[in-house]
């Protein structure tokens, strides 16, 4: 497995974590971190990916809301929720990891963590998001 790709299901096991204790971010992403036998680097990509998801949480979600058609945020699983919140920060926020490999990437970890659904759910909301901002659709609904 990747550097990128541990770093990924790193950020999803904590992000899930944060949904059953928002309190203490900085602790708790302190403790993850520090119980974490793993390279920097895997540690700091992870650090960043979930520190960009917290930035941008409402402006993900409204994404999330608008592209996930007849699916409340918080009717999806938790998995998820949070595998799409990755894709999705990756998508807006990431100038130098391609579209494809971010998609591809959501997919394979849906596939390990998720459901027997969770691919093509994940694969259909965030290739559909990946497609209309390549047309100059998807701009940030928060002003």
């Amino acid at each position: 497995m990747g550097k990128r790709r541990f770093s990924r299901e790193l950020a999803l096991k904590f992000l899930y974590q944060l949904e059953f204790n928002e309190a203490g971010f900085k602790d708790q992403m302190d403790s993850f971190a520090d119980r974490l036998s793993c390279q920097e680097e895997v540690k700091e990509f992870m650090e960043e990916l979930v520190s960009k998801v917290i930035d941008n949480m409402k402006e993900i979600d409204l994404v999330l809301k608008k592209y996930s058609e007849h699916w409340a945020l918080d009717r999806m699983t938790v998995i998820d929720r949070n595998i799409l919140r990755l894709g999705v920060c990756e998508l807006k926020h990431s100038q130098t990891i391609p579209p494809k490999v971010v998609i591809n990437e959501a997919v394979e970890i849906a596939k390990k963590y998720g459901s027997e659904e969770s691919p093509d759910f994940i694969n259909g909301i965030l290739d559909k998001i990946y497609k209309e901002m390549n047309r100059g659709i998807v701009q940030s609904p928060i002003g």
